[in-house]
């Protein structure tokens, strides 16, 4: 028989007591079914979890297949999924990707530990959802092979060549002048809709989808009654900057912002 350890994927907050019928045939990482554990000290928050298999989450396990992008995308849907399933239906805090426990017992002492700061988080996130602000620019990069330059009478190849050149440096310039535009007045529009901010690193390599490099990631946490407003005003930011792209991605659940910076992260196993 193979031994199972506890997959958490969300704190979540159950007020009438509906949330388990509401999840019902809902299946997790390893299509494992979804439940709720709960304390005997306060039954409207719970921890939503499933089994997994110990040999695939295990420290060492876990390291190497942290490098197989396929079985990280695999686990990773199945994640937002459940968490997404949560959100649907209440306030949810959102756990770390992988987070682990030896069995359910472990998710109950850790949920005892936390009661209050997790009951106030959840208080506090109640009617707002998380939008991602992505801002690219699309100017040529200064390695890029320059385009075949026009042809000009009066300028020999190489001069033709170093004045290609310093034309695109200056649009690269300006883009990234641009971008800080655009940054500014997403920023504005966020002073009238958003109530937080968290500022991500810039991602690249295969994490940056799409053309361009990205020099801002940042999610704001939006009340429902503003992220239509957000999400126009966001995206009017880069109207009139060349060599600008921004992307706006959202609703989520507040992945972001489950819980305040002093709160010591989770174990992701332990007795």
């Amino acid at each position: 028989m193979t031994e199972v350890i506890t997959y958490a994927y969300a704190v979540a907050r159950d007020a009438d007591g509906a949330l388990e019928n509401e999840l019902s045939g809902l299946v997790g990482v390893a299509d494992a079914p979804v439940h709720l554990v709960r304390t005997g000290h306060r039954r409207d928050v719970v921890v939503a979890v499933s089994p997994v298999p110990a040999q695939d989450f295990e420290e060492a396990a876990l390291r190497a297949h942290l490098e197989d992008l396929d079985w990280l995308e695999s686990v990773a849907r199945a994640h937002h999924r459940v968490i997404e399933a949560l959100a649907a239906s209440t306030t949810v805090l959102p756990l770390r990707l992988a987070t682990v426990y030896l069995d359910d017992e472990r998710v109950g002492r850790m949920l005892d530990a936390r009661l209050e700061a997790f009951a106030e988080r959840l208080s506090d996130l109640v009617a707002q959802v998380e939008w991602g602000v992505k801002i690219y620019v699309e100017a040529p990069s200064a390695t890029e092979s320059p385009a075949e330059p026009s042809a000009d009478p009066d300028l020999s190849p190489g001069r033709a060549y170093l004045s290609h050149r310093r034309e695109q440096r200056h649009a690269r310039e300006d883009a990234y002048r641009n971008a800080q535009r655009a940054a500014g007045r997403i920023e504005d529009a966020a002073r009238d809709a958003a109530v937080d901010r968290v500022q991500h690193r810039a991602q690249q390599g295969e994490l940056a989808h799409g053309p361009g490099e990205n020099v801002v990631n940042d999610a704001y946490l939006v009340p429902l009654a503003h992220t239509e407003q957000f999400r126009a005003d966001v995206l009017r930011a880069a109207e009139g900057l060349p060599g600008v792209r921004v992307e706006v991605t959202g609703p989520w659940a507040p992945y972001s912002f489950a819980m305040p910076a002093e709160a010591e992260p989770l174990k992701r196993a332990g007795p």
